[in-house]
């Protein structure tokens, strides 16, 4: 068959986790239901994170964005994702199946970068607590923040920019999202270059900050074992473990779907893994934070408090009529 029929995809049908019609509702409702807690559960977050004084630090500063981009990460994604189960209609066309897999690239490698950052607080806060005020400061959080938001999106961009220009034999992608790894199945050619691009630049750009978090840990556990306190031990682990909980779940997914021969691709699996990092773990992530910290447990108790007190006073009557109007009446 001539080639250059195969070269003018204009659409791609995205099959779905399962192509068994009877599993289509069961899929539709455990997806919806973790997305929204997701997003409820992020957005709390930020909302706590944002009005409580006890939490402007910059830590906190770090735990809003990565509740932003959990946001973001599973909204590129489920919702498309749910149209498609419960209407049946899956396909997407060529142009926004690349510009879900930049944004996708882009905020899923930004959460590695503010993992990072965070490990950095960590690091700064327990090796060198006297000094955190003038070293960690809002402005050098917003720094890292925006410099890491372009290094990502020019790699996303990058990638992208590869993928459209690839030669498809067919447009039958096995997956729920335009992600790079099916794309590149679907190449008539191996597309060396594109694999070549995710073990060197690619992998610099998403493994760099997991290292660099292995660095910033083991230095944690040296001036910890310097100390010979096991005070001080418990102390490390419990500022620590709900961050380090959140790297694992990130980590263990992105190395299992991306850092692999292309030979050793089974996209069924990859399926499974990716609803782990685009749906589970941004489900989990506020929940490890807020159950395993007890600042956030606290300023969520504070903000509880405080809505239930407006409610008690009766300030907050939005089908009442105003002070000024019931004056006027009486």
């Amino acid at each position: 068959m001539d080639t250059r029929n195969w070269t003018e995809v204009t659409e791609f049908l995205l099959l779905g986790l399962s192509d068994r019609p009877e599993m289509q509702p069961v899929i539709f409702g455990v997806i919806l239901s973790m997305y929204l807690v997701a997003v409820t559960g992020n957005i709390m977050l930020i909302v706590v994170a944002s009005t409580d004084s006890k939490l402007q630090t910059p830590m906190y500063f770090l735990l809003r964005q990565l509740s932003f981009i959990d946001v973001l990460l599973t909204t590129v994604v489920v919702p498309q994702m749910l149209v498609h189960t419960v209407t049946g209609f899956k396909t997407i066309p060529f142009e926004n199946c690349i510009v879900q897999l930049f944004f996708f690239m882009a905020i899923g490698s930004m959460e590695g970068h503010l993992l990072a950052a965070m490990a950095y607080d960590r690091y700064v806060a327990i090796c060198k607590p006297l000094q955190y005020y003038a070293i960690v400061t809002r402005s050098l959080c917003l720094r890292i923040t925006l410099s890491s938001w372009v290094v990502v999106s020019l790699n996303s961009l990058l990638y992208s920019v590869l993928a459209a220009r690839l030669t498809f034999c067919g447009n039958r992608v096995t997956h729920f999202f335009c992600d790079i790894t099916p794309l590149l199945k679907l190449s008539c050619t191996r597309p060396l270059l594109n694999e070549m691009l995710i073990f060197t630049e690619g992998a610099a750009i998403v493994i760099s900050p997991f290292f660099f978090i292995l660095a910033s840990y083991v230095r944690i556990g040296v001036a910890i074992g310097r100390l010979h306190s096991a005070a001080a031990l418990k102390k490390a682990l419990s500022t620590c473990s709900s961050h380090i909980l959140v790297v694992l779940l990130l980590y263990g997914s992105v190395i299992r779907m991306y850092l692999r021969p292309s030979s050793s691709y089974d996209l069924d699996q990859d399926r499974q893994v990716a609803v782990f990092y685009t749906v589970v773990t941004p489900m989990l992530n506020p929940l490890i934070y807020s159950l395993r910290n007890q600042e956030v447990k606290n300023a969520l108790w504070r903000l509880l408090k405080k809505i239930q007190n407006v409610y008690a006073s009766g300030d907050f009557q939005p089908n009442s009529p105003s002070r000024g109007t019931q004056d006027h009446i009486s």
